[in-house]
């Protein structure tokens, strides 16, 4: 018998039910696409745990609640906890002294320092500033050890299209955009990504290059394989990404380092994130229906948080500062 039924088995859905096990309450779990893929955006993430960097522009929230992102996933899958190294074109080293304003959690590094965290990028950068309270994973990786946790629960993705309002019981709809029509205030931004590999460059942790306008980050997964990412663009349009947005970011990543000129392109990708006005995730409550959404560029990262504070609220009926219930 099921307790609660979760629609959506992106990363939201995923942990939603895994929260609802810890509680002792059973989920059914049901996506229109089925397990994880490219169908969800969540199999286009980047995989940064990095609420300090995020403190930027993000609202104290999402550091808050960011800060215990990699304890929670670690208890899934393989998390490296190298740190974030920030960097930025000696012409744009303003960039770097507003960012550095504006966040917490970082040490200030020199050519010398950043040469002692990566090698390979030594004598190509002067100064930076270093995370080391950060961490990373592999989206794909974590979505599939996710999902494989719950079964070996007995909780398996089922496959199909339904409505909450056709349900019984208590629903959490992870929808995201799907749920568009039901959420009020819930836009798209469009995202773009793009999958590189390279044997002539090893990266230890993820790098974040300032740039006033095209700002990159590049992620190291296993076998010399680099995700650079990604596009912030207001804008609801699916569709492959643009070559516009494929020469910024291969051009970001070449001012990284020159020899990412010769790596391989081995995908490219688009989707779209849902958000609210502020950026910040909520949990709606419509009647029996807890809405979870609004992740935007923050789903690795706050899921967790997010679907343990629905989870208690079925549980007990307490809300958190997440919950925005009607």
């Amino acid at each position: 018998m099921n307790d609660v039924t979760i629609i959506g088995a992106g990363v939201a859905g995923l942990w939603a039910a895994r929260s609802c096990l810890a509680r002792g309450l059973h989920p059914r779990l049901i996506d229109r696409g089925g397990a994880p893929g490219p169908h969800g955006c969540s199999w286009w993430a980047g995989g940064m745990l990095a609420p300090e960097c995020e403190g930027t522009t993000a609202e104290r929230q999402v550091v808050t609640h960011g800060r215990l992102a990699a304890s929670l996933w670690a208890d899934v899958t393989h998390v490296t906890r190298n740190g974030t190294l920030v960097l930025a074109p000696e012409r744009d080293r303003s960039e770097l002294d507003r960012f550095a304003s504006r966040t917490d959690g970082h040490t200030l590094c020199d050519a010398a320092a950043i040469a002692a965290l990566e090698p390979d990028l030594a004598k190509q950068h002067r100064r930076g500033l270093f995370f080391a309270s950060e961490a990373h994973l592999d989206p794909r990786l974590a979505l599939a050890d996710l999902t494989q946790t719950l079964s070996d629960a007995g909780v398996v993705v089922e496959t199909g299209t339904v409505e909450p309002s056709a349900l019984r019981g208590p629903v959490v709809d992870c929808r995201g955009l799907s749920a568009q029509t039901d959420v009020p205030g819930l836009r798209g931004v469009r995202g773009e990504m793009i999958v590189l590999r390279s044997d002539e460059i090893t990266l230890s942790r993820p790098i974040r290059l300032l740039h006033p306008r095209h700002p990159l980050y590049v992620v190291p997964r296993a076998k010399g394989v680099f995700m650079l990412g990604a596009t912030q663009i207001e804008s609801a349009a699916r569709g492959f990404i643009t070559m516009r947005s494929a020469l910024e970011l291969l051009s970001a990543a070449y001012a990284l380092d020159p020899r990412f000129a010769e790596a391989e392109i081995v995908e490219m990708g688009a989707d779209l994130r849902p958000a609210f006005a502020d950026q910040v995730p909520k949990i709606l409550r419509k009647g029996r229906v807890l809405y979870l959404n609004g992740l935007f560029r923050h789903g690795f990262l706050l899921a967790p948080a997010l679907a343990e504070q629905a989870a208690e609220y079925l549980f007990t009926g307490k809300t958190g500062d997440l919950c925005d219930a009607d």
